[in-house]
């Protein structure tokens, strides 16, 4: 079974256990349509709701979304995920983002506004505490959001050089290295003051990344300088056709293998939207929106020409084949899984 599982490619989904979750659900995914088939689920931590893979594929990091935090690490060589050691702290509160980095894993804690550095064993399990956080200070504009520092995401820069964090409650994104395991801050570089930046993609070049800020429904178009280590805000860019009748929350944003198009999820309203890059990606045009073919479109993902919504409150993933000419998507099939959070393939 072990080998079937280090062949095949499959998906691995975060929920929120609180809200009737599963905990981390392994599903096949077929190779010519994207259908993605359930095969196991384990409840091993509370709220799941962030997923990372180790570089060799057989490491799978879970990120217990509580007010304590922690990361676990499960065996993914065969179909059902296997906890190796206990649960590590993150020595931060209300993580929401975790990747791996140069042997860390690395989470964004929102609650208590840092990114914390947990050491990787060789063998791909986790050390007992986090080796170095870096906490943010600051605050923004918006008075119930904004009151303090909330790191929402971190992942390495496309160099590997740089750790990236992403502060919504500051309108700014960090650029830190790791020294021996402990994020140090290289600089700090403002959004617009209330955009509530969220995630942020980079474009495959290497020279632009795109932020999709939640307190206002916008993508950011930043240069990336991978040598100096610094970004810089171009222009912002509308995420729907029209003003929203409501607060928005964009949640994800993802681009495309070549570089020609950029999605994001809308939460409020529950859409997809498309974009085109412009030239080498500096420019980004909204082509449209789609429907998610379900409710709160939490995180998206890209795969084989598929793109995969983790649908929160309506409880499914919902997948889409891609028109390769023009980007957008057209809904082929879901699975259901309560209150999920993320899709990582591997």
């Amino acid at each position: 079974m072990a080998d079937v599982g280090r062949r095949r490619k499959r998906a691995f989904i975060g929920s929120f256990t609180a809200a009737g979750g599963p905990g981390i659900v392994a599903a096949a995914v077929d190779p010519v349509s994207g259908a993605l088939t359930v095969l196991s689920s384990v409840n091993g931590i509370p709220d799941p709701s962030y997923l990372a893979l180790s570089p060799t594929g057989e490491t799978l990091y879970a990120l217990s979304e509580t007010a304590e935090g922690a990361v676990a690490a499960y065996n993914v060589a065969g179909d059902v995920p296997e906890p190796v050691g206990p649960p590590v702290p993150v020595d931060g509160s209300g993580p929401t983002h975790l990747s791996v980095c140069d042997g860390h894993v690395l989470t964004a804690n929102y609650g208590s506004g840092s990114v914390s550095a947990i050491p990787v064993r060789t063998d791909g399990t986790l050390a007992r505490a986090a080796s170095g956080v870096l906490r943010h200070s600051g605050s923004g504009p918006h008075t119930r959001r904004q009151q303090g520092p909330h790191a929402h995401q971190v992942q390495p820069d496309p160099t590997g050089r740089w750790a990236v964090s992403v502060d919504l409650g500051t309108d700014s994104v960090r650029v830190c290295d790791l020294r021996d395991g402990i994020p140090v801050l290289h600089g700090e570089f403002a959004l617009r003051p209330g955009s509530g930046p969220r995630h942020l993609a980079f474009h495959p070049g290497g020279s632009y990344a795109y932020v999709v800020n939640e307190l206002t429904p916008t993508v950011t178009v930043c240069r990336w300088d991978a040598p100096e280590g610094s970004l810089k805000p171009l222009a912002e860019i509308p995420v729907l056709p029209g003003a929203p009748a409501a607060d928005a929350y964009p949640s994800g944003i993802v681009v495309s293998p070549d570089g020609r198009f950029v999605w994001t999820a809308t939460r409020g309203e529950d859409v997809l939207s498309v974009f085109t890059v412009q030239g080498d990606g500096e420019g980004l045009r909204l082509i449209g929106t789609v429907s998610c073919a379900g409710h709160w479109p939490r995180a998206l993902a890209e795969s084989a020409g598929h793109l995969y919504v983790a649908n929160e409150r309506s409880g499914d993933v919902t997948w889409f084949a891609l028109d390769p000419a023009t980007g957008l998507p057209h809904r082929t099939g879901s699975i259901e899984v309560t209150a999920a959070s993320c899709v990582v393939f591997g």
